[in-house]
This record gives C-alpha cells, structure tokens and sequence, in this order.
C-alpha cells in the first residue's frame, strides 16, 4: 500500500539548485571581504540567480494524495481529481491529459536519448499495467529510472487503485478548471530582483 501523499521530486534538481545558491553564497561573501564597494552593486543580480534556480529546479515537484495530482511548476501549482484524469503521457515530460486539459510537470522530463540508452535494459519490470502500450512495450519516457518514469509509476499506481476500486465510474466535477495556486510570492521575489539588478548595474 502506498503512503497517502507521495512528493515526487528529481535528486538532479535538488544537486543543481544546492549547487547554483551556494556559488551565489560564496561568491557574495567573498566578493564583500575582498571588494565591498564594487561586490554590492551585484548582490541583487546573485540574488536573483539565487532564487530562480531554487524555483525552478528546488521547489517543483509531483505530489500524489487520495484525491488527485498536484502538479508544482515554477509559477503556479495546479490540483487535478483522479476523476478527471484521462491519460497519462510522458513524451516530453509527465503530462496528464484531463477534462480540463493537458498539464505537464516541469519536474519530471523525459530523457534524452542518450539517458534513455543507458536504463533501457531491464528497465520495464514490474510497472504499472497502464503503462504498457501495444505488445507490451514501453515508452522511453516510462522507463523506471527516468525522471518523468519514475513519476509516472507513481501516478498511474494511484489512479489504478481508484479506477479498480470504482471511483472513477461516475464522475462528477465541483469546478470548470482546476484549482490553480499561482506562487505569487515567488513571482513578487523575482520580480523586485530583477528590477533592483538592473536598477544597481546601471548606477
């Protein structure tokens, strides 16, 4: 049995956001001990550099719970219901394909060619059965090991169970559109910096 929320999100990420803020971290402090004066006029540019790399490979994410997906982008978190969930696609990133529409996940893309060499082999055991196309293949994209695979499986073990469980027989929708959640402080963050950048290199 799966836990009852599940956050998908890629180690890559996570090891490029940690490594871009604390370059910024010690670029900043070793640029104020050697050079104050010339080092400030760059603190919001470094700041900048900063927070976009935590909101864009940090903070999205994939996250599974009983009543549906949530897909964390960089900008905005949409709640999709397992009833509306039609298809699930992983060409170019996770996608689920909805009776709202179609929402891929900025945190799980698919490989590249030359990842998806490398987990071909003994890659496709054991995965859901919705995974399986014609003749029991498996897109490149579903490959376990994979970032958008990997969040995939997740996906699709849930909305198995409720799909055999009955839930998604008769279903009915409270809204239009999804629940959208736009990261208004982030965008307010990224915002400021950017206009105080350009406001501080142009003095």
């Amino acid at each position: 049995m799966v836990a009852d929320v599940v956050e998908f999100r890629p180690g890559f990420g996570r090891w490029v956001a940690g490594g871009v803020v604390v370059l910024c971290l010690v670029g900043a402090v070793t640029g104020l001990v050697d050079d104050a004066s010339t080092t400030l006029p760059y603190l919001p540019l470094l700041a900048l550099v900063a927070v976009g790399a935590w909101a864009a490979y940090w903070r999205p994410a994939v996250i599974v719970t009983p009543a549906g997906v949530e897909i964390r982008n960089v900008l905005r978190t949409v709640e999709i219901p397992w009833p509306a969930v039609q298809e699930i696609g992983t060409q170019y990133a996770l996608t689920l394909r909805t009776v709202y529409g179609s929402y891929s996940a900025w945190a799980a893309p698919a490989p590249s060619a030359v990842r998806t060499g490398r987990t071909q082999a003994g890659a496709d055991k054991n995965l859901p059965s919705s995974t399986y196309g014609p003749g029991g293949g498996v897109r490149p994209g579903d490959l376990a090991g994979t970032d958008s695979g990997d969040a995939a499986a997740i996906v699709r073990q849930r909305w198995e169970e409720a799909r055999d469980a009955g839930l998604l027989d008769d279903p009915r929708f409270e809204r239009e559109r999804p629940r959208v959640r736009w990261h208004t402080g982030t965008i307010a963050a990224l915002a400021i910096l950017l206009v105080a950048s350009v406001a501080a290199l142009a003095l």
